[in-house]
Order: structure tokens, then sequence, then C-alpha cells
């Protein structure tokens, strides 16, 4: 659905499941195409789910302004559902959105889930994921670590090259399942160096000198894009329940769906009391 963000452009969104209050999902990418995220395991049988498409993405008609920004159409995105506050679900780069709404407008954020967070940029923790990719010592999961390891793309081009050597060291396994995962939802690097811009210096510190509200971290025991130390140092700082599921890289419902949906599920069961607790 397409409605007016508080800038006047558009704003993309669909719902998934059935009658009741929505949880909100930011996806990542950054700005990729939101089929990627499937149905979340099935997520929307047990809450409904609001999936916010992000400036940028291809079913948008809106460029980003910089997640720092874009969060400001999370705001939006409620007012327009009647709702004061909102249980978030973020992935990965949808994260760092999840965590900008709860800096600028902390009285709309009711919980947090965050999965596979982009993490080490909050506290600074050097990023370790490499050590998992050397762990595995084969071929594809060293393509993937040069690719990590290698200047930003500079041409549309160059950023599918590199998305499609990473992908091999996204997941855990690398299966027909993982492969036909991986080129799903699109993504420019128009969109990807857009959402970078515009982000303040002090945005870490404006995050972790906001409110706190209830928080639980989805972590892939075997995740190198998110890392292990930098998720564990990023779940502290926000004082935030940290469960790691093993066996899984960056995309817990495609790597481990029944662990994930039972996981997530009982977060977003939680009596309206509890998450509105700080």
């Amino acid at each position: 659905m397409d409605e007016t963000a508080g800038d006047g452009a558009a704003l993309t969104w669909h719902r998934e499941g059935g009658a009741g209050e929505p949880a909100v999902v930011l996806p990542g990418g950054p700005c990729r195409g939101v089929e990627y995220l499937e149905d979340l395991a099935g997520l929307a049988d047990d809450r409904p789910l609001v999936v916010l498409h992000p400036r940028g993405a291809p079913t948008t008609r809106a460029a980003s302004r910089g997640w720092w920004l874009d969060a400001d159409d999370v705001v939006a995105l409620a007012d327009r559902l009647g709702l004061d506050a909102v249980d978030v679900v973020a992935h990965s780069a949808g994260t760092r959105l999840a965590l900008a709404l709860l800096a600028r407008h902390p009285a709309r954020v009711r919980s947090l889930l965050l999965v596979t967070p982009s993490a080490a940029w909050l506290t600074g923790t050097p990023h370790d994921g490499d050590e998992l990719l050397l762990a595995r010592d084969d071929p594809d999961a060293t393509a993937a670590l040069d690719a990590l390891l290698a200047p930003p793309p500079a041409d549309q081009a160059e950023l599918l090259r590199q998305r499609e050597l990473v992908a091999a060291g996204s997941y855990a396994r690398w299966t027909d399942r993982e492969r036909r995962h991986a080129p799903v939802g699109e993504q420019t690097l128009a969109a990807v160096n857009a959402w970078s811009q515009g982000v303040p210096d002090d945005a870490a510190a404006q995050v972790l000198a906001a409110p706190r509200r209830p928080a639980l971290v989805v972590a892939g025991a075997e995740d190198a894009l998110s890392g292990r130390a930098p998720v564990a140092a990023y779940a502290a700082a926000l004082s935030a329940s940290l469960t790691w599921i093993p066996d899984c890289g960056h995309y817990p419902w495609v790597e481990q769906p029944e662990t994930f949906r039972s996981i997530a599920a009982d977060w977003l069961r939680r009596p309206a009391s509890d998450a509105g607790s700080s």
C-alpha cells in the first residue's frame, strides 16, 4: 500500500496475517527488495505483521534520506495504523532504522526484536566475522571473505558481483535452500549510498542515551556478517536479552525456521504490559 510520509513522499508497506495489532517489520539490505524476508517462517500466523518497504527498495518511489531520517517513516506508518507505540521486528541493516527510531522518537517504541543486527558501529567492537569464515576453510568461504575485505563497489556491476561472492559466507551452510534464497530481493548501489548519508556523528551516542525499551537480539552463531563479539557488546549496550541460534548465519528464518519462529513468536506474544515496561 502507498501512503504519504511526513515529507510528502510515498510510504509503501504491506500487511501479513489476520486481525489484531501488528508488529512493524523493518527489512535490511540496505534497501533490498522485501521479498527476501519471505514470510519470516510463518511468523504472521502468530502475530500480524506490517512490513515497511524502505525508501530506495525496488517497490518504493522515494529515495532514502539516510537511515537516521528514514526512521520518521516508521512514525508515519504507526500513525496510519493508529498505533501510539509499536513492537518492532528489524533485520540486519533495518536494525539501524529501529535504533534511530528509538533515539529520535522513543515514545513510539514499545519493544525491539533485533535479528542478526548490524552491530559493530554501535559500540566500536571490532568485527570478528572473518574468523568464522577462516574456520570454514573452503573456497566459497575464502571468496566471501575476500569480497568482504575488498573496497566498496564503485558501480552496480561491482555491487552485484560482491553480493554474489559474499552470499556463500552469509549462511552457516551453502545448500540448495540457501542458494535459492541468496539472489532474492533486488538492490541498487545508488540506494545503498543514499541510505548511508546524513547520519550524525553522534548517532551511536544518541542511541545509547535513549530510554531503554524491552529488547531481544536474535543472533546466528555462525553469522560472519554480524560477527559474535560485536553482537554481544551491542546487546549489552542496549540492555537487551541475547539468544544465539546454533548452526545459523545471517538469515535465521531460512536456515533454522522452526527455532526462529518459536523465539520470535514467544517474544511478540508477551503481554502488552511487559512490552511497555522500560
